[in-house]
């Protein structure tokens, strides 16, 4: 009974000196951002012109977004609706996956129903739901730009 005890421990010793002279000096990091699977993380930036100034925004990941950035680079004429919002319709019709937001925030980039391409340029609370594409990274100065009436803006 030692003898078989002797040669198991022995066995044992003998796997965990070969397992660590395996082993490297080479570090993984790990992954530690809690959201890589979830659909809407953030991945891709845009370039979003209008008149002479230049803002950047991330894009989410979902199937929106993908659909959207397939018919870039793009120029359109935005619309002004409410005081707070400038609005293209597109002739067909996106991907959705909509929700209400609760808040609106300057600089949120939406789909409200399925062909219409939202830009936020005052944060308010809403009721509607919509499906969302991105955000502004930085929006001061995104008010001025777009003014009021209707307003070119490039998408690339």
């Amino acid at each position: 009974m030692m003898k078989n005890a002797l040669i198991i421990l022995s066995g044992l010793c003998m796997l965990l000196t070969g397992s660590l002279a395996c082993k490297t000096n080479s570090m993984t990091i790990p992954n530690t951002n809690m959201e890589t699977n979830n659909s809407d993380t953030m991945s891709s930036q845009l370039k979003i012109r209008i008149g002479t100034k230049t803002f950047t925004a991330t894009l989410l990941n979902n199937q929106a977004t993908t659909a959207f950035k397939a018919r870039l680079p793009m120029t359109v004429s935005m619309s002004e609706l409410n005081g707070n919002e400038k609005l293209y319709r597109f002739p067909t019709n996106l991907p959705t996956s909509s929700s209400n937001p609760g808040t609106i925030h300057t600089g949120d980039l939406m789909l409200y129903g399925s062909n219409t391409l939202v830009l936020f340029y005052q944060s308010f609370p809403t009721p509607y739901s919509y499906t969302k594409l991105g955000r502004i990274d930085d929006p001061a100065g995104l008010a001025a730009a777009v003014g009021s009436g209707s307003v070119t803006v490039t998408f690339e």
